[in-house]
C-alpha cells in the first residue's frame, strides 16, 4: 500500500519548488483534489490562486489582506499569459487532458498552459509536463481514504473514526454511555459501502449503534461487536486490538483496516501482517515499511523512540535560538 499524507505532500512540494516555472503567473487547481496541491504551491510561491472553472469564467482574482502578493497587478486570471494547471495525481491522464482541453480559447489567444501533478506513475509520468514523485498502485492519499473504492473490502472502527470518542465521564457502561451512543457527533461518513465495521463496543449496545449508523447514512456489510458482559471485563482481558485483529485476519479479501488509535493500529498491523490506516495521526502502518526513519516492526518502541527524537530536536532548536538571540 503506497500512502501519502497532507504532510508528505507539503514536504514534497517544498523540495520540488525548483521544478515550477519562474514565469508562471497563476496557479490553477482542478477541483477538488487538485485544489489542495494548487493551494500549497500558491502559498509557498506567493502566487495568485484560482480554480479551473473560475478561470474559465474569468472571475476577478480574490486576495487576502494579510500579505502582499507577487503579480498583484493581475485583476482577472486570463490577464496572465502563463498558468500552471495543477492536479494531485495523474494515472490515465484523462482528467488533465480534459481540463487542458477546456483552455483551448486561452491557448489560441497566446496563453501558455503548463500541467503539473504532484504524484504520477511510471507509465503516466510523460502525460504531464511536471510531476514531483512516482507513486504506483495500490495507493491512497490522506484526503481520499474515507471515500476510496478500496473501502468495499475494508474493515473500519467506529469511535474516533465515524464519530467522536466518548469522554471518560460518558464511558461508564451505563446511562451516560447509552446517551453518548445515541447522540455521538459524526466525524467523516464514508460515501462508499464499508465491508465490515469492527468496534470494541459491547454486543449489548448493538441496537442503538445500528440506529445511529442508519440515521447518519453509514453503509456497511456487517457489524462486529465484542460479546462480553461488561466494559470492565473487556478491559481486564485487554481485548480491544485482539478482537479487531481477529476479524481483520479472518477475511483474506480485506486489505485495509481503518483505526482511530495509533497503539491499536500498530498492534492490529503486527497481528495481521496487513495495512492499517490510523485517523488520529494520519499514518498508514504497513508491515516492514518505515514511517519516516522508523520501522513499524519496532511497534510501540518505535513510537517512543520517535517521540524522544522529536523532543531532542525541539530542545536543540531552542538552544540554538538562545545562542542566536544572546549573540
Amino acid at each position: 500500500m503506497n500512502y501519502r499524507s497532507v504532510g508528505d505532500l507539503s514536504q514534497l512540494i517544498s523540495h520540488s519548488m525548483h521544478k515550477i516555472p519562474r514565469d508562471a503567473e497563476i496557479i490553477v487547481g482542478i477541483p477538488r483534489s487538485g485544489m489542495l496541491t494548487a493551494s500549497i504551491i500558491a502559498l509557498k510561491a506567493n502566487l495568485p490562486l484560482t480554480d479551473l472553472y473560475s478561470f474559465l469564467r474569468n472571475d476577478e482574482l480574490r486576495r487576502g489582506k494579510t500579505r502582499s502578493y507577487k503579480l498583484s497587478h493581475l485583476v482577472h486570471p486570463q490577464d496572465a499569459r502563463k498558468i500552471l494547471l495543477v492536479d494531485d495525481s495523474v494515472s490515465t491522464g484523462s482528467s488533465l487532458a480534459e481540463a487542458k482541453g477546456r483552455l483551448k480559447e486561452f491557448i489560441a489567444a497566446g496563453g501558455e498552459v503548463v500541467t503539473l501533478a504532484a504524484y504520477a506513475e511510471r507509465r503516466s509520468g510523460d502525460l504531464v509536463d511536471i510531476h514531483f514523485d512516482l507513486v504506483g498502485h495500490p495507493r491512497m492519499f490522506e484526503w481520499n481514504v474515507m471515500h476510496h473504492p478500496r473501502l468495499i473490502d475494508a474493515c473500519m472502527d467506529i469511535d474516533g473514526v465515524l464519530c467522536v470518542d466518548p469522554t471518560e465521564e460518558e464511558n461508564d457502561d451505563g446511562p451516560r454511555y447509552l446517551e453518548f451512543i445515541n447522540n455521538a457527533r459524526p466525524l467523516i461518513i464514508p460515501t462508499i459501502k464499508v465491508k465490515r465495521l469492527v468496534t470494541s463496543r459491547l454486543e449489548k449496545y448493538r441496537q442503538p449503534t445500528e440506529a445511529w449508523l442508519a440515521r447518519h447514512g453509514v453503509q456497511y456489510g456487517s457489524l462486529h461487536m465484542v460479546d462480553l458482559p461488561s466494559a470492565g471485563e473487556r478491559r481486564r482481558l485487554k481485548i480491544h486490538h485482539k478482537f479487531k485483529a481477529n476479524v481483520y485476519a479472518s477475511d483474506i479479501e480485506s486489505t485495509l483496516f481503518v483505526e482511530s488509535e495509533p497503539g491499536q493500529a500498530i498492534e492490529i498491523m503486527r497481528r495481521t501482517n496487513k495495512p492499517v490506516y490510523c485517523t488520529e495521526d494520519n499514518q498508514m502502518y504497513v508491515p516492514g515499511v518505515s514511517i519516516g526513519s522508523i520501522s513499524v516492526k519496532a511497534g510501540r518502541k518505535a513510537i517512543r523512540i520517535r517521540s524522544k527524537v522529536l523532543n531532542r530536536v525541539r530542545a536543540l532548536r531552542r538552544k540554538l535560538h538562545g545562542l542566536l538571540v544572546n549573540g
